[in-house]
């Protein structure tokens, strides 16, 4: 069965059941997800490996945007950000409930990813994936939490449902931003070739 979303083809997946049968998959181009979490860094380094990538999107995907961590809390991110020319969106819909949040900070990883598993099933969580996967169309965007390994947040889960939209992802890591100088214009030159390759 086809179907269409903001004038793109989807087609409609039907997942096993670690992945949601609700999902679409964009049959044509893919565009570039980051993920990225602000564990062991700070504001200047953070914003900075996300000028250096080319984001320009971010999407915070905690359940409560307050930090103790300086720069990082809702109004202070989005502040520093867009004097980079960087836009910030709060999916609060993606936000990991309390009882998974416990989970993971117990170490519970099995119980944390079921609780949220359940979550994205729920109709926030679809229309905010959606809605990533949307303006992920024609601009850079980069999931947030707070964990530096993808593996132990639940931005890692968000981005497998993007991946599954047709969406490549790639996790970023904001200790060093120096890493990445020149990146931009790397992935930049690939798209171009790609295109170019794609159109003979």
């Amino acid at each position: 069965m086809n179907s269409r979303v903001d004038g793109h083809p989807f087609r409609l997946v039907n997942q096993p059941a670690v992945r949601s049968s609700w999902l679409v998959e964009r049959s044509d181009a893919m565009i570039r997800v980051f993920t990225i979490g602000y564990e062991g860094t700070d504001i200047e380094r953070f914003a900075n490996t996300l000028k250096l990538v080319g984001v320009d999107v971010l999407v915070d995907v905690r359940a409560v945007a307050v930090s103790r961590k300086k720069g990082f809390s809702k109004r202070a991110l989005a502040e520093h950000l867009a004097l980079l020319g960087i836009e910030y969106l709060h999916e609060i819909g993606l936000g990991d409930p309390k009882d998974g949040r416990v989970a993971a900070r117990a170490g519970d990883f099995a119980r944390f990813r079921s609780i949220y598993g359940d979550h994205l099933d729920g109709i926030l969580a679809r229309d905010s994936i959606l809605r990533i996967s949307q303006v992920a169309e024609s601009r850079s965007v980069c999931l947030m939490c707070f964990e530096r390994d993808p593996s132990q947040c639940h931005r890692s889960m968000v981005a497998d449902l993007l991946k599954d939209l047709g969406h490549s992802v790639l996790d970023l890591f904001a200790d060093h931003p120096g890493r990445y100088v020149g990146f931009a214009s790397k992935i930049a030159r690939r798209d171009a070739r790609e295109g170019i390759a794609a159109a003979e």
